[in-house]
């Protein structure tokens, strides 16, 4: 026998293999049968072959995936005690949402000088405490992923004026320009029904609506903030796509960088029908995620739609990324997905719709122009809206909602948190982008429906 098993079999060219499909479909058209068309427009072939056969160079730093976990600040104390709790229980990143300034001090009480990473999710803007603040964490890792066009975009409305926004971003990183001030805010696209060739296009736009108004010198310290949906291999394309091409935009700025990716599971495809399907749900986003390259991911707790925090729903979610990562060896995943024909084809194809979407939003004024014009919203609805009929007639399937659901299942005594957007009722400058879960309607349905 010889040595390699491939010496023992004849090569067969990518034309010999589609003859021989083309003869066994006795007359059928090849394209109409066995192509299949996605709502992004990507075309996903029958086979893949080393014949057509081409690799990106997408930069890849070789570190470990950091296990991130979210944590709400309302009281400093009990934030501290939660963060140094799951940082000794596997976690190396926390990400604290905070609603308003607070004692940074006492928030930071036993966890600093560990080499952990700490991100931050403002809801509110004070330049000077984010100048002491960083100033405190001057010799940590941080992300503060501040972000007026996200809070337009999400909210409808500028944080002050387009104006006295640009101008105190300025100031601030002018102030503090090698500290990682500017986070992307992407999931507010995915979690509203944008596909993956949108997410992409819109990520790099928003991005460099920053790069246009502050410099290509700040690309180095940008986060690109994403969610990951369950379309696995078109979710590791995704990312790979962005790294891509964040710095083919960022040479033309004269900077050679990579792209920082945080990432967390979508919320459009949880339920809170069979809701433990969660848990099948963002183990698959978070695989997702490792696999295209993300520096660090927070998982989400399976129930967290309609329960308060509680610590088993965040121990299972803290749990299946140290078991990704500890024990399926996913610990340095990044290259794994390298030389795969078929989710190199998809990336090359999401790579390229997306810089033509990219370079079409450019040349009609920028990101910033079409939020204000509705375009970016009504492209994003027109997908949704795609997504949402193919829920609706059982061609997207969440099991437990439109396929397989149980009868006998109920929600309406369970809930501790309403699972439901509701429609702001402020005023706003522009229309906002509003998250929806794809299987809200049928829940509300179903709910109405208990007691009859």
């Amino acid at each position: 026998m010889s040595d390699s098993i491939t010496n023992d079999f004849d090569a067969v060219s990518a034309a010999a293999w589609k003859q021989k499909i083309q003869f066994d479909l006795n007359g059928a058209d090849y394209n109409k049968t066995l192509l299949t068309q996605t709502n992004e427009g990507i075309t996903i072939k029958p086979f893949y072959h080393g014949d057509d056969f081409e690799k990106l160079k997408i930069s890849t730093k070789n570190t470990e995936v950091n296990i991130c976990e979210r944590i709400w600040v309302s009281f400093e104390k009990k934030a501290n005690k939660k963060a140094v709790d799951v940082l000794n229980r596997g976690a190396n990143a926390i990400k604290f949402t905070c609603t308003k300034p607070f004692d940074y001090k006492l928030l930071f009480l036993h966890l600093l000088d560990k080499k952990n990473t700490f991100h931050f999710e403002f809801k509110f803007f004070d330049a000077n405490f984010f100048l002491d603040l960083s100033d405190y964490l001057s010799k940590e890792t941080v992300y503060y992923n501040l972000d007026f066009i996200g809070h337009l975009a999400k909210k409808g409305n500028w944080i002050k004026s387009q104006s006295q926004d640009i101008e105190q971003f300025k100031n601030l990183l002018a102030q503090r320009p090698n500290s990682n001030m500017i986070g992307i805010n992407v999931a507010i696209y995915q979690n509203a029904g944008a596909n993956t060739v949108q997410q992409v296009a819109y990520a790099l736009a928003h991005a460099n609506e920053y790069l246009t108004a502050f410099g290509g010198e700040i690309a180095p310290f940008i986060q690109f903030n994403l969610a990951i949906g369950s379309n696995y291999f078109f979710e590791i394309a995704k990312l790979r796509a962005l790294r891509y091409l964040f710095p083919l935009i960022c040479k033309e700025y004269n900077i050679e960088t990579s792209a920082q990716l945080f990432c967390e599971p979508s919320l459009r495809n949880k339920t809170i029908y069979d809701y433990n399907v969660n848990m099948l749900r963002t183990t698959t986003e978070c695989m997702s995620a490792i696999l295209g390259g993300a520096q660090t991911i927070a998982n989400q707790p399976y129930d967290h739609l309609f329960l308060k925090t509680n610590e088993f729903g965040e121990r299972i979610a803290r749990n299946q990324l140290i078991i990704l990562k500890e024990e399926s060896y996913f610990n340095k995943g990044q290259h794994i997905a390298n030389d795969s024909y078929y989710i190199e084809s998809i990336t090359q194809q999401i790579a390229h719709k997306a810089l033509t979407l990219f370079k079409e939003i450019e040349k009609t004024g920028g990101f910033i122009k079409q939020l204000k014009q509705g375009t970016i919203q009504r492209k994003i609805s027109e997908n949704a809206k795609k997504e949402q009929e193919q829920f609706d007639n059982g061609s997207l399937v969440l099991i437990g909602s439109n396929k397989y659901p149980n009868p006998l299942d109920t929600m309406k005594n369970a809930m501790e948190l309403a699972p439901f957007k509701k429609k702001q009722g402020h005023k706003t400058v522009i229309t906002p982008i509003n998250s929806k879960r794809l299987s809200e309607n049928s829940e509300q349905k179903r709910i109405n429906n208990e007691n009859e």
